[in-house]
């Protein structure tokens, strides 16, 4: 693994037991933790989307980046309650405690509202904020993550 900061190689970790539940989980859980705090980065392999979903996502998402703020702000993260899903434009996200120059999106699991995991906890759970071009990728999204 690099030295902290180093971006000269950005590591690539096989997290194939990790989505497995095999015995070496703990090893690759260990070794996302060192990637993270040593460069902040990795590419996850052995990880089981695919290639063509991977490939349809990344389009997606550089269409939906390049739109106009007030567009993406359509599906802001306050409108996802406690689910904690939806875009949040740079500098809404604070790591220890100074704002982060990133943007983003977080989706997760759809479940809805009297779902007993939603009912458990105070929040990332429940419905996803989904920009309204969702119909391209949310059915072959869905399809992957229920497996």
């Amino acid at each position: 693994m690099p030295d902290a900061g180093d971006f000269s190689r950005i590591p690539a970790i096989d997290v194939r037991d990790l989505v497995a539940g095999g015995p070496g989980r703990f090893a690759v859980a260990a070794q996302l933790g060192q990637a993270c705090r040593e460069s902040g980065f990795f590419y996850a392999v052995g990880h089981g989307v695919d290639g063509e979903l991977q490939r349809r996502l990344r389009e997606l998402s550089q269409r939906f980046f390049a739109q106009d703020l007030d567009t993406k702000l359509r599906i802001r993260m306050s409108s996802g309650g406690r689910a904690w899903r939806g875009y949040f434009p740079v500098g809404d996200e604070l790591t220890s405690g100074k704002p982060d120059q990133k943007e983003g999106i977080y989706f997760g699991q759809e479940l809805p509202r009297d779902d007993p995991a939603c009912a458990r906890a105070r929040r990332c759970t429940g419905r996803t904020c989904f920009p309204p071009s969702r119909r391209r990728c949310a059915r072959p999204c869905s399809r992957t993550w229920r497996r």
